[in-house]
C-alpha cells in the first residue's frame, strides 16, 4: 500500500512529498534475525529520516509502522528522534499487537510518548480496541485498503465443473491457518467430494517440506498442491482458475487478498479476526468461521461445493462490493481527505 501512496496522482498533486523506505529488511527469512547488514542499513536510515526532516521540513510526518516486536522498536527510534523537532505525525497500522505488549513497562512508556498528539490511521472500527488506551478516538481516522481495478469476464468460471478449485494465497505462516484448511481439506476427503486445494506463497515459518509432511500424513497428496510465490500474470492466471477463496487466519488485521479474491469475483471462507467482517459480509460475499475450526471451514467449503449457483451468487456479490469499496481510486482519496484534515488540526 506504500508503494501506491508514493505513487498516488491525487496525493502528489495535494501535497509536496518526500518518500523515504523504512524497511531493512528483504524477505521473510531476513526479518527472524539481526545481522550486520541489517544493523548499518538501519544506522543510514535513521540518518536520512534525521537530515531530510531538517532540509524538507514538512508539515506532517506520515509513516506506516509496526505494533510490536523489533520492527516496532526501529520505528520508535526513529519517530523519538523526530519528535524532538516538534512534527506533527500520523501513523498507518497495516497490523495490530499494541494491546498485547501495553502491559510491559518499556513498550508501554514507549506507546505513550510515541502515540501523544498524534493521528492514527485504521483500516477497520474493529481495530480500535488494540489502541484505545493511548489514542482517543477524535485522533482516530479509519481507511479500507484498495486495489486497481482490472477488467475480468463475468462469465470466466464454469460453475458445473467436476472438480472444484480452492485457492490460499498467503505466505506459509501458520497463523494464517495454513494447517487448519488442510484439516479441513482432510474431512472433505474422507467424504469423498471431488476438489483441489492450491496453496500459493511465500515459505515462511512453515516450509515446504514441513507443508509437504502435513500432506503426507493426511494422505492429501491427490487433493493438494504447493506452488511457491506467484506474482504478475502467474498470480492473475491463478485467480481465473479458482472457485473458491479459503483464508482461515488466526491472527491478521485486513488482508489485502480478500479484497483481490473478491476482484476475481470468488466466495470467501474466513475467519472473525481483525478487520475481516468489513470485508466478508457472511452469507453475502462469503462464509466467516470461528477460528482455528476446520470443521467449520469444511462445512462451508462443502457447502459451496455442491452449490455452484451460491458460489457464483457471493463471487458476484463480492465483485460489486470490491467496485463499491475497496478500489484504489477510492483509498487514494481518503487518505488524501486524512493527510488534509491532520495537516489542518
Amino acid at each position: 500500500m506504500g508503494k501506491y501512496i508514493k505513487e498516488s496522482h491525487i496525493i502528489n498533486n495535494k501535497f509536496i512529498t518526500k518518500f523515504i523506505r523504512l524497511g531493512t529488511t528483504n524477505n521473510f527469512n531476513e526479518r527472524q534475525r539481526t545481522t550486520l547488514h541489517k544493523i548499518i542499513r538501519f544506522a543510514k536510515l535513521i540518518l536520512r529520516c534525521f537530515t531530510t526532516n531538517f532540509i524538507f521540513n514538512p508539515d506532517l510526518i506520515y509513516m506506516s509502522i509496526s505494533s510490536k516486536g523489533m520492527g516496532f522498536y526501529k520505528d520508535a527510534l526513529i519517530i523519538l528522534i523526530l519528535k524532538v523537532t516538534g512534527r506533527k505525525f500520523i501513523y498507518h497500522f497495516h497490523n495490530k499487537g499494541v494491546r498485547t505488549r501495553q502491559d510491559k513497562w518499556l513498550d508501554n512508556i514507549l506507546y505513550k510518548i510515541i502515540f501523544k498528539n498524534a493521528d492514527v490511521i485504521l483500516l477497520s472500527q474493529h481495530l480500535y480496541t488494540d489502541i484505545e488506551k493511548y489514542v482517543p478516538e477524535n485522533r482516530v481516522h479509519y481507511c479500507s485498503n484498495g486495489i486497481p481495478e482490472i477488467s475480468i469476464e463475468n462469465d470466466r468460471l464454469r460453475y458445473d465443473k467436476e472438480i472444484v478449485n480452492i485457492l490460499f494465497f498467503s505466505n506459509l505462516i501458520e497463523s494464517k491457518g495454513v494447517f487448519v484448511l488442510l484439516e479441513a481439506c482432510n474431512i472433505l476427503k474422507e467424504k469423498q467430494l471431488l476438489f483441489r486445494c492450491i496453496f500459493a506463497g511465500v515459505e515462511g515459518d512453515i516450509t515446504a517440506d514441513n507443508f509437504y509432511k502435513r500432506v503426507n500424513v493426511l494422505n492429501l497428496s491427490d487433493y493438494v498442491e504447493y506452488l511457491g510465490s506467484k506474482y504478475g500474470k502467474d498470480k492473475e492466471d491463478l485467480f481465473l482458475t479458482i472457485d473458491i477463496f479459503a483464508h482461515p487466519t488466526f491472527e491478521d488485521c485486513s488482508p489485502l487478498v480478500l479484497i483481490e479474491a473478491m476482484q476475481y469475483s470468488l466466495p470467501i471462507i474466513s475467519t472473525y479476526e481483525g478487520g475481516i467482517p468489513d470485508i466478508i459480509e457472511d452469507r453475502a460475499n462469503g462464509f466467516l468461521v470461528n477460528q482455528l475450526n476446520s470443521e467449520a471451514v469444511a462445512d462451508k467449503l462443502e457447502f459451496l461445493i455442491k452449490n455452484p449457483e451460491m458460489r457464483k451468487k457471493m463471487g458476484e456479490t463480492g465483485r460489486q462490493k470490491y467496485l463499491e469499496q475497496f478500489t484504489l481510486n477510492k483509498f487514494e482519496k481518503q487518505i488524501s481527505n486524512i493527510l488534509e484534515i491532520s495537516i489542518k488540526k
